[in-house]
């Protein structure tokens, strides 16, 4: 038994052909779309994936042939169907990987029977996939979480209990310690781990697109949050969403329902939430940048990261899991910091906690590359030298620009965006697009 409907799309060039075929599908049951040419189909497919299609074999320009040649590897698969039907076609719609052939006029309980076999064999093979990548995944969350302190076992145990629960979830972290790796680890190992895990960034959200743009259009493109319907929607840096989309933010998760612009009714959504800020959220309530009633609609489970400096103890493990890493990237034998270089990673604070780290490992393995490996000069960015592309080098200016501008006016976000010629709502999508850790930096 499917958990929603299947999906087809109807491609025939006959407009009385779709009707009937439309009104079969949905009285049915099925979700049903339809397209007049083949040749619409391959862009249709990256805008939505139906379960099954249901072609036509001959239509002008292309035909439902030439269509099953030009499908990717990944679509659904084809059902034809044609009123000039014969056996040496019917066996070269085979062999070039149909799942069926009809022939027109058609019995529509085997019709319906087969989509309903063609669809279901979709959605199983794709559950197959998410499972199989879900597990390479999961092989790799053990090193993510590799640590033996006591901070890292502590957040292992908090995970697992966290996952078991659709509660929403909020992480509370320093840039770097790994709130996306933890948001997906809840996904993962979550109830709803079989849908699809959407990540939407709350410092990129415009109060004038937002309707547009998450709930979507009637008839026209799909909003980002109904993607999420049966799996997990994470809301990253959820204390820098402007207070007039919050407003609405709150609304749906309240109601867990969106009605798409120009839609006479809603559509209820099911999906777990996942939060995530690099902030205080108390204090951005108390600065008037969070509102509390959304606050308290995302932390039903509050689990507060620990930097890497209350980790100690993993760091030297860490460095050799991602030195060894890169250079299994790179083709060099994984290069060993000697007894100086151990002590100025011990000696270190840290800010960018994780990611910082596996960033200087990187770099440490770039210099091993030209036989100098060193720690400390790993540790200074501009030893490596100038960036490669034009595209690093400005966000490296633009990283060190805002930083000293953070610093200058003491965090005070207005006068730092006063300061850069910028918007306040800019400043905030460059602070975290270019991965800045405001607190560390004052």
């Amino acid at each position: 038994m499917m958990d929603t409907a299947l999906r087809v799309l109807v491609v025939d060039d006959d407009k009385a052909m779709r009707t009937s075929l439309m009104d079969l599908l949905t009285a049915a049951g099925y979700e049903a779309e339809a397209l007049p040419r083949a040749n619409l189909v391959v862009a249709h497919l990256a805008e939505r994936l139906p379960d099954v299609i249901l072609s036509d074999v001959r239509m002008p320009g292309m035909s439902g042939l030439e269509l099953l040649a030009a499908l990717p590897p990944e679509a659904p698969p084809l059902v034809l169907i044609s009123a000039h039907g014969d056996i040496a076609t019917a066996v070269q719609a085979m062999q070039g990987g149909a799942y069926s052939f009809i022939e027109k006029p058609y019995e529509p309980r085997r019709l319906l029977t087969i989509l309903a076999h063609a669809g279901q064999q979709h959605r199983l093979h794709q559950k197959t996939e998410r499972l199989k990548a879900r597990l390479r995944n999961l092989s790799g969350l053990d090193k993510v979480f590799l640590g033996q302190s006591s901070a890292t076992k502590i957040l292992r145990e908090e995970v697992l209990t966290a996952s078991d629960s659709p509660a929403s979830v909020l992480l509370v972290g320093e840039t770097g310690t790994g709130k996306d790796v933890i948001a997906h680890a809840l996904h993962d190992l979550g109830p709803q781990s079989d849908g699809p895990f959407v990540a939407l960034n709350c410092a990129t959200f415009s109060p004038e697109g937002f309707e547009r743009e998450m709930f979507g259009v009637e008839g026209g493109a799909q909003g980002k949050i109904m993607r999420s319907d049966g799996g997990t929607l994470f809301l990253d840096e959820v204390c820098a969403c402007p207070l007039p989309v919050q407003a609405m933010l709150l609304r749906m998760l309240e109601q867990r329902e969106i009605t798409p612009l120009g839609a006479s009714h809603s559509r209820r959504l099911n999906f777990r939430v996942i939060s995530a800020t690099n902030e205080d959220p108390e204090a951005a309530v108390e600065a008037g940048t969070l509102r509390r009633a959304l606050l308290h609609r995302l932390n039903t489970v509050r689990l507060d990261l620990p930097t890497l400096r209350a980790r100690r103890d993993d760091l030297l493990m860490l460095f050799t899991h991602f030195t060894s890493e890169f250079a299994r990237i790179y083709e060099i034998t994984p290069p060993a910091p000697d007894a100086e270089g151990l002590a100025v990673l011990m000696g270190q604070d840290w800010p960018g906690n994780v990611r910082e780290l596996r960033n200087v490992a990187e770099r440490f393995v770039l210099m091993a590359r030209r036989g100098k490996p060193s720690v400390a000069a790993a540790l200074r960015s501009d030893q490596i030298g100038v960036p490669d592309t034009l595209r690093e080098a400005v966000a490296a200016f633009e990283r060190e620009v805002i930083a000293r501008a953070l610093r200058a006016k003491a965090g005070r976000m207005d006068a730092v965006a006063a300061s850069l010629g910028i918007g306040r709502r800019t400043l905030n999508e460059k602070i975290v697009k270019l991965g800045l850790d405001k607190e560390a930096l004052l």
